[in-house]
Protein backbone atom coordinates (compact mmCIF):
# COMPACT_ATOMS: atom_id res chain seq x y z
CA UNK A 1 0.00 0.00 0.00
CA UNK A 2 1.52 3.45 -0.73
CA UNK A 3 -1.16 6.37 -0.22
CA UNK A 4 -1.07 10.33 0.12
CA UNK A 5 -3.84 12.12 1.99
CA UNK A 6 -3.80 15.30 4.15
CA UNK A 7 -3.15 15.11 7.84
CA UNK A 8 -6.48 17.27 8.32
CA UNK A 9 -8.68 14.70 6.19
CA UNK A 10 -6.69 11.72 8.25
CA UNK A 11 -6.85 12.22 11.54
CA UNK A 12 -10.76 13.41 11.18
CA UNK A 13 -10.98 9.89 10.17
CA UNK A 14 -9.20 8.05 12.15
CA UNK A 15 -11.42 10.18 15.28
CA UNK A 16 -14.28 8.80 13.63
CA UNK A 17 -13.30 5.16 13.15
CA UNK A 18 -11.47 5.27 16.38
CA UNK A 19 -15.39 5.00 18.02
CA UNK A 20 -15.33 1.38 17.54
CA UNK A 21 -11.71 0.43 18.78
CA UNK A 22 -12.10 -1.96 21.13
CA UNK A 23 -10.64 -0.23 24.46
CA UNK A 24 -10.07 -3.71 26.33
CA UNK A 25 -10.48 -7.08 24.41
CA UNK A 26 -8.42 -10.58 24.69
CA UNK A 27 -8.23 -10.27 21.04
CA UNK A 28 -5.39 -7.87 19.85
CA UNK A 29 -6.49 -7.32 16.69
CA UNK A 30 -9.72 -5.31 17.95
CA UNK A 31 -7.59 -2.56 19.53
CA UNK A 32 -6.28 -1.75 16.13
CA UNK A 33 -7.55 0.06 12.90
CA UNK A 34 -7.47 -1.30 9.62
CA UNK A 35 -6.12 0.97 6.99
CA UNK A 36 -7.48 -0.44 3.34
CA UNK A 37 -7.41 1.07 -0.08
CA UNK A 38 -10.76 0.98 -1.64
CA UNK A 39 -11.28 2.37 -5.10
CA UNK A 40 -8.89 5.53 -5.20
CA UNK A 41 -9.61 6.34 -1.76
CA UNK A 42 -8.35 5.32 2.06
CA UNK A 43 -10.52 3.03 4.20
CA UNK A 44 -10.31 2.93 7.80
CA UNK A 45 -12.02 0.13 9.83
CA UNK A 46 -12.38 -0.81 13.43
CA UNK A 47 -14.87 -3.25 15.12
CA UNK A 48 -15.36 -4.12 19.05
CA UNK A 49 -17.83 -6.95 17.61
CA UNK A 50 -21.05 -5.09 18.48
CA UNK A 51 -20.28 -1.58 16.30
CA UNK A 52 -18.04 -1.48 13.45
CA UNK A 53 -17.26 1.75 11.41
CA UNK A 54 -15.52 2.73 7.86
CA UNK A 55 -14.62 5.76 7.24
CA UNK A 56 -13.45 6.68 3.50
CA UNK A 57 -11.17 9.81 3.22
CA UNK A 58 -10.00 11.56 0.18
CA UNK A 59 -6.27 10.93 -0.78
CA UNK A 60 -3.88 10.00 -3.66
CA UNK A 61 -3.54 5.80 -3.88
CA UNK A 62 -0.22 4.80 -5.64
CA UNK A 63 -0.40 1.15 -4.39
CA UNK A 64 -3.23 -0.97 -2.88
CA UNK A 65 -2.95 -2.84 0.40
CA UNK A 66 -4.04 -3.10 3.60
CA UNK A 67 -3.05 -3.42 6.90
CA UNK A 68 -4.12 -2.83 10.95
CA UNK A 69 -2.02 -0.36 12.79
CA UNK A 70 -2.66 0.41 16.69
CA UNK A 71 -5.14 2.55 17.14
CA UNK A 72 -3.98 4.75 20.04
CA UNK A 73 -0.21 4.88 18.09
CA UNK A 74 -1.20 6.02 15.34
CA UNK A 75 -4.01 8.65 16.52
CA UNK A 76 -1.50 10.23 18.59
CA UNK A 77 1.09 10.25 15.46
CA UNK A 78 -1.31 11.73 13.16
CA UNK A 79 -2.45 14.21 15.54
CA UNK A 80 0.88 15.51 16.76
CA UNK A 81 1.98 16.02 12.92
CA UNK A 82 1.40 19.78 11.25
CA UNK A 83 -1.38 20.17 8.91
CA UNK A 84 0.57 18.47 5.81
CA UNK A 85 0.34 16.06 3.44
CA UNK A 86 1.43 12.72 5.26
CA UNK A 87 2.48 9.70 2.89
CA UNK A 88 1.68 6.26 4.14
CA UNK A 89 3.77 3.06 2.57
CA UNK A 90 3.28 -0.54 3.74
CA UNK A 91 6.33 -2.74 3.98
CA UNK A 92 4.78 -5.97 3.33
CA UNK A 93 8.15 -8.30 4.72
CA UNK A 94 8.04 -6.53 8.02
CA UNK A 95 4.60 -6.10 8.75
CA UNK A 96 5.05 -2.18 9.06
CA UNK A 97 3.26 1.36 8.18
CA UNK A 98 5.94 4.16 7.46
CA UNK A 99 4.14 7.42 7.89
CA UNK A 100 5.80 10.14 6.78
CA UNK A 101 4.83 14.31 7.11
CA UNK A 102 6.80 16.73 6.97
CA UNK A 103 10.63 16.26 8.34
CA UNK A 104 8.80 13.59 10.76
CA UNK A 105 9.10 9.54 9.72
CA UNK A 106 7.93 6.41 11.84
CA UNK A 107 7.50 2.98 11.46
CA UNK A 108 4.58 1.25 13.37
CA UNK A 109 4.19 -2.25 13.98
CA UNK A 110 0.95 -3.61 12.36
CA UNK A 111 -1.03 -7.33 12.06
CA UNK A 112 -2.27 -8.90 8.85
CA UNK A 113 -5.46 -7.77 7.31
CA UNK A 114 -6.77 -11.28 6.93
CA UNK A 115 -6.92 -11.54 10.73
CA UNK A 116 -9.36 -8.38 10.87
CA UNK A 117 -13.30 -9.10 11.34
CA UNK A 118 -15.38 -8.66 8.34
CA UNK A 119 -17.48 -5.13 8.62
CA UNK A 120 -20.47 -5.29 5.74
CA UNK A 121 -20.53 -2.73 3.93
CA UNK A 122 -23.83 -1.32 2.37
CA UNK A 123 -25.14 -3.07 -0.79
CA UNK A 124 -26.37 -0.82 -3.61
CA UNK A 125 -29.87 -0.54 -4.02
CA UNK A 126 -31.09 -2.07 -0.55
CA UNK A 127 -34.49 -1.19 -0.37
CA UNK A 128 -35.41 -2.56 3.38
CA UNK A 129 -34.42 0.92 4.52
CA UNK A 130 -34.84 4.20 5.40
CA UNK A 131 -33.54 8.23 4.54
CA UNK A 132 -33.77 10.70 7.68
CA UNK A 133 -32.02 14.12 8.12
CA UNK A 134 -28.77 13.59 9.77
CA UNK A 135 -29.36 16.68 12.35
CA UNK A 136 -33.04 15.26 12.86
CA UNK A 137 -31.63 11.88 13.70
CA UNK A 138 -29.16 13.07 16.13
CA UNK A 139 -31.48 15.72 17.95
CA UNK A 140 -33.86 12.29 18.39
CA UNK A 141 -30.83 10.08 19.53
CA UNK A 142 -29.96 12.37 22.25
CA UNK A 143 -33.77 12.78 23.28
CA UNK A 144 -34.08 8.99 24.01
CA UNK A 145 -30.49 7.27 24.08
CA UNK A 146 -30.09 8.35 28.15
CA UNK A 147 -33.33 6.70 29.45
CA UNK A 148 -32.17 3.28 27.97
CA UNK A 149 -30.85 1.16 30.95
CA UNK A 150 -27.20 -0.10 31.77
CA UNK A 151 -28.09 -2.54 33.85
CA UNK A 152 -27.42 -5.89 31.35
CA UNK A 153 -30.17 -7.89 33.42
CA UNK A 154 -32.93 -7.41 31.30
CA UNK A 155 -30.41 -6.68 27.72
CA UNK A 156 -33.51 -5.47 25.63
CA UNK A 157 -33.98 -2.48 28.21
CA UNK A 158 -29.85 -1.32 26.97
CA UNK A 159 -30.87 -0.59 24.20
CA UNK A 160 -32.98 1.96 21.62
CA UNK A 161 -35.98 1.02 19.89
CA UNK A 162 -36.38 1.97 16.43
CA UNK A 163 -39.28 1.62 14.14
CA UNK A 164 -40.55 2.88 10.85
CA UNK A 165 -43.81 2.59 9.72
CA UNK A 166 -46.74 4.19 7.23
CA UNK A 167 -49.07 6.28 9.48
CA UNK A 168 -52.59 8.22 8.67
CA UNK A 169 -50.30 11.10 9.62
CA UNK A 170 -47.51 9.68 6.66
CA UNK A 171 -44.06 7.78 7.15
CA UNK A 172 -42.65 8.27 10.59
CA UNK A 173 -39.82 6.84 12.32
CA UNK A 174 -40.26 6.19 16.61
CA UNK A 175 -37.46 5.63 18.61
CA UNK A 176 -37.90 4.25 22.15
CA UNK A 177 -35.53 3.89 25.19
CA UNK A 178 -36.94 2.87 29.07
CA UNK A 179 -35.00 1.31 32.09
CA UNK A 180 -37.89 0.72 34.21
CA UNK A 181 -38.28 4.16 36.03
CA UNK A 182 -38.62 6.14 32.94
CA UNK A 183 -39.45 6.10 29.26
CA UNK A 184 -38.49 8.63 26.45
CA UNK A 185 -40.19 8.31 23.15
CA UNK A 186 -39.78 10.70 20.30
CA UNK A 187 -41.91 10.48 16.76
CA UNK A 188 -40.01 11.71 13.67
CA UNK A 189 -41.97 12.23 10.55
CA UNK A 190 -40.52 10.59 7.25
CA UNK A 191 -40.31 12.68 4.07
CA UNK A 192 -43.72 11.72 2.19
CA UNK A 193 -41.75 10.16 -0.90
CA UNK A 194 -40.14 8.08 1.23
CA UNK A 195 -41.46 4.15 0.47
CA UNK A 196 -42.11 2.83 4.08
CA UNK A 197 -41.17 -1.33 4.94
CA UNK A 198 -42.65 -1.39 8.32
CA UNK A 199 -39.88 -2.73 10.65
CA UNK A 200 -38.98 -2.35 14.02
CA UNK A 201 -35.63 -3.25 15.82
CA UNK A 202 -33.35 -2.95 18.96
CA UNK A 203 -30.09 -1.11 18.42
CA UNK A 204 -27.53 -1.07 21.69
CA UNK A 205 -27.76 2.73 23.40
CA UNK A 206 -24.01 2.68 23.04
CA UNK A 207 -24.05 2.24 19.38
CA UNK A 208 -26.65 4.84 18.97
CA UNK A 209 -24.88 7.45 21.16
CA UNK A 210 -21.73 6.74 19.09
CA UNK A 211 -23.67 7.41 15.53
CA UNK A 212 -25.17 10.70 17.18
CA UNK A 213 -21.74 12.18 17.55
CA UNK A 214 -20.81 11.66 14.33
CA UNK A 215 -23.63 12.88 12.10
CA UNK A 216 -22.83 15.79 14.67
CA UNK A 217 -19.29 16.23 13.35
CA UNK A 218 -20.50 14.74 9.59
CA UNK A 219 -22.84 17.81 8.87
CA UNK A 220 -21.81 20.57 11.68
CA UNK A 221 -22.63 24.10 10.97
CA UNK A 222 -23.62 22.69 7.38
CA UNK A 223 -27.39 24.05 6.06
CA UNK A 224 -27.17 21.31 2.79
CA UNK A 225 -26.88 17.95 4.68
CA UNK A 226 -26.90 14.59 2.62
CA UNK A 227 -29.57 12.02 4.08
CA UNK A 228 -28.39 9.19 6.35
CA UNK A 229 -29.54 5.88 4.95
CA UNK A 230 -30.26 2.97 7.08
CA UNK A 231 -30.68 -0.30 5.98
CA UNK A 232 -29.86 -3.96 6.72
CA UNK A 233 -27.38 -6.20 6.49
CA UNK A 234 -28.36 -9.39 3.81
CA UNK A 235 -29.22 -11.39 6.28
CA UNK A 236 -31.23 -9.20 8.36
CA UNK A 237 -28.99 -9.40 11.81
CA UNK A 238 -27.34 -6.07 11.56
CA UNK A 239 -28.34 -2.22 10.98
CA UNK A 240 -26.23 -0.66 8.94
CA UNK A 241 -26.13 3.95 8.91
CA UNK A 242 -24.68 5.31 5.91
CA UNK A 243 -24.20 9.13 5.88
CA UNK A 244 -21.41 11.86 4.22
CA UNK A 245 -20.29 15.24 4.50
CA UNK A 246 -21.79 17.98 2.48
CA UNK A 247 -20.23 18.33 -1.41
CA UNK A 248 -18.84 21.17 0.31
CA UNK A 249 -17.05 20.27 3.12
CA UNK A 250 -13.76 21.29 4.10
CA UNK A 251 -12.94 17.35 4.57
CA UNK A 252 -15.22 14.99 2.17
CA UNK A 253 -15.71 12.00 4.08
CA UNK A 254 -17.36 8.95 4.24
CA UNK A 255 -19.14 6.73 7.30
CA UNK A 256 -20.59 3.40 7.55
CA UNK A 257 -21.60 2.08 11.21
CA UNK A 258 -22.97 -1.72 11.41
CA UNK A 259 -24.33 -2.74 14.66
CA UNK A 260 -25.56 -6.09 16.23
CA UNK A 261 -28.89 -5.66 16.95
CA UNK A 262 -30.64 -6.54 20.47
CA UNK A 263 -33.03 -9.92 20.32
CA UNK A 264 -35.91 -9.69 22.14
CA UNK A 265 -39.50 -7.98 22.52
CA UNK A 266 -39.07 -4.13 23.41
CA UNK A 267 -41.70 -3.18 26.20
CA UNK A 268 -45.20 -1.81 24.79
CA UNK A 269 -44.51 1.74 25.67
CA UNK A 270 -47.77 3.26 24.20
CA UNK A 271 -49.36 1.01 27.60
CA UNK A 272 -46.82 2.96 29.85
CA UNK A 273 -48.19 6.51 28.84
CA UNK A 274 -50.95 7.94 31.14
CA UNK A 275 -53.65 8.68 29.44
CA UNK A 276 -55.27 10.71 32.11
CA UNK A 277 -53.89 13.64 34.32
CA UNK A 278 -55.81 15.90 37.21
CA UNK A 279 -52.93 18.80 37.39
CA UNK A 280 -50.94 20.15 34.51
CA UNK A 281 -48.31 22.49 35.02
CA UNK A 282 -46.58 24.85 32.59
CA UNK A 283 -43.30 26.67 33.06
CA UNK A 284 -40.68 28.18 31.40
CA UNK A 285 -38.13 25.15 30.16
CA UNK A 286 -35.06 27.19 31.02
CA UNK A 287 -36.35 28.76 34.72
CA UNK A 288 -37.46 25.34 35.78
CA UNK A 289 -34.35 23.58 34.60
CA UNK A 290 -32.70 26.22 36.61
CA UNK A 291 -34.32 25.59 39.45
CA UNK A 292 -33.61 21.74 39.41
CA UNK A 293 -29.85 22.37 39.19
CA UNK A 294 -29.86 24.22 42.07
CA UNK A 295 -32.02 21.86 43.89
CA UNK A 296 -29.72 19.10 42.61
CA UNK A 297 -26.81 20.45 45.07
CA UNK A 298 -28.50 19.01 47.68
CA UNK A 299 -30.51 16.15 46.44
CA UNK A 300 -27.82 14.30 45.50
CA UNK A 301 -27.13 13.62 49.23
CA UNK A 302 -30.40 12.98 49.83
CA UNK A 303 -31.25 10.07 47.64
CA UNK A 304 -31.62 12.75 44.54
CA UNK A 305 -35.13 13.48 45.96
CA UNK A 306 -36.53 16.11 44.66
CA UNK A 307 -39.95 17.96 45.38
CA UNK A 308 -42.54 19.84 43.48
CA UNK A 309 -45.04 21.76 45.25
CA UNK A 310 -47.61 22.32 42.67
CA UNK A 311 -50.01 25.09 44.03
CA UNK A 312 -52.95 26.46 41.26
CA UNK A 313 -54.02 30.24 41.18
CA UNK A 314 -56.38 32.16 41.41
CA UNK A 315 -58.26 35.53 39.48
CA UNK A 316 -55.83 37.32 41.66
CA UNK A 317 -52.52 35.68 41.69
CA UNK A 318 -50.49 32.93 39.05
CA UNK A 319 -50.23 29.77 39.82
CA UNK A 320 -46.79 28.56 41.74
CA UNK A 321 -44.05 26.13 41.47
CA UNK A 322 -42.01 25.58 44.42
CA UNK A 323 -38.53 23.15 43.54
CA UNK A 324 -36.97 21.80 46.87
CA UNK A 325 -34.77 19.36 47.95
CA UNK A 326 -33.18 18.72 51.81
CA UNK A 327 -30.51 16.75 52.90
CA UNK A 328 -29.43 15.84 56.72
CA UNK A 329 -26.16 16.56 56.05
CA UNK A 330 -25.98 20.04 53.70
CA UNK A 331 -29.06 21.36 54.29
CA UNK A 332 -32.15 22.94 52.35
CA UNK A 333 -33.11 24.66 49.48
CA UNK A 334 -36.30 26.19 47.84
CA UNK A 335 -37.02 27.87 44.21
CA UNK A 336 -40.54 29.25 43.50
CA UNK A 337 -41.43 29.73 39.92
CA UNK A 338 -44.55 31.18 38.23
CA UNK A 339 -46.57 28.61 36.45
CA UNK A 340 -49.70 28.12 34.87
CA UNK A 341 -51.59 25.22 37.09
CA UNK A 342 -55.11 23.37 35.95
CA UNK A 343 -56.41 21.20 38.25
CA UNK A 344 -55.49 20.06 42.00
CA UNK A 345 -52.57 21.03 43.69
CA UNK A 346 -50.49 18.44 44.22
CA UNK A 347 -47.00 17.27 46.17
CA UNK A 348 -44.87 15.09 44.33
CA UNK A 349 -41.32 13.85 44.50
CA UNK A 350 -38.69 13.02 41.44
CA UNK A 351 -35.37 11.38 41.21
CA UNK A 352 -33.69 15.20 40.00
CA UNK A 353 -31.52 13.60 37.64
CA UNK A 354 -34.20 12.10 35.53
CA UNK A 355 -36.08 15.57 35.74
CA UNK A 356 -32.86 16.80 34.82
CA UNK A 357 -32.40 14.71 31.82
CA UNK A 358 -36.02 15.32 30.46
CA UNK A 359 -35.58 19.25 30.92
CA UNK A 360 -32.42 19.13 28.96
CA UNK A 361 -34.17 17.31 26.00
CA UNK A 362 -36.79 19.72 26.06
CA UNK A 363 -36.32 21.69 22.49
CA UNK A 364 -38.99 24.06 23.59
CA UNK A 365 -39.39 27.32 25.29
CA UNK A 366 -42.17 26.04 27.93
CA UNK A 367 -42.36 22.20 29.25
CA UNK A 368 -45.49 20.78 30.18
CA UNK A 369 -45.88 17.89 33.33
CA UNK A 370 -49.10 15.99 33.74
CA UNK A 371 -50.08 14.43 37.01
CA UNK A 372 -52.39 11.83 38.06
CA UNK A 373 -51.46 11.53 41.92
CA UNK A 374 -47.89 11.56 44.17
CA UNK A 375 -48.02 7.65 43.42
CA UNK A 376 -48.44 7.74 39.59
CA UNK A 377 -46.08 8.57 36.95
CA UNK A 378 -45.40 11.83 35.49
CA UNK A 379 -45.81 12.86 31.78
CA UNK A 380 -43.32 15.81 30.43
CA UNK A 381 -44.33 16.99 26.77
CA UNK A 382 -42.77 20.48 25.03
CA UNK A 383 -45.48 23.21 24.73
CA UNK A 384 -46.38 23.52 21.29
CA UNK A 385 -45.86 19.69 20.34
CA UNK A 386 -46.40 15.95 20.72
CA UNK A 387 -43.23 14.45 19.03
CA UNK A 388 -41.30 14.07 22.62
CA UNK A 389 -42.78 12.56 25.47
CA UNK A 390 -40.85 11.41 28.67
CA UNK A 391 -42.99 8.79 31.40
CA UNK A 392 -40.95 9.31 34.80
CA UNK A 393 -42.05 7.22 38.14
CA UNK A 394 -42.22 9.39 41.16
CA UNK A 395 -40.47 8.26 44.47
CA UNK A 396 -42.20 7.34 47.27
CA UNK A 397 -41.70 10.01 50.39
CA UNK A 398 -40.68 8.84 54.11
CA UNK A 399 -43.39 10.73 56.79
Amino acid sequence: MKVSCLQENLSRGLIVAGRAVSARSALPILSHILFTTDEGRLRLSATNLEMGIHCWIGGRVEEDGAIAVPARTIIDLINAFPPDRVDLRQEVRTMTLNVRCGRSEANIKGLDAVDFPPIPTPEEGAADGISIDPETLRTAINQVAFAAATDEARPTLTGVLLRWEATTAGPTLTLAAADGYRLAVRRVPLPESEVVRPSSVIIPARTMTEWARICGELVKGREERPPVRITFTPDGNRIMFQAQTPPDAPVPMEVVLVSQLIPGTFPDYQQLIPRDRNTRLVAGTAELLKACQTAHIFARENTNTLLFHIHPGSDLEPGRLAVSATSAETGSDVTELDAAIEGAAVEIAFNVKFILDALGAVNSPQVMVDIISPSSPGVIRPVGGDDFTYVVMPMTLER
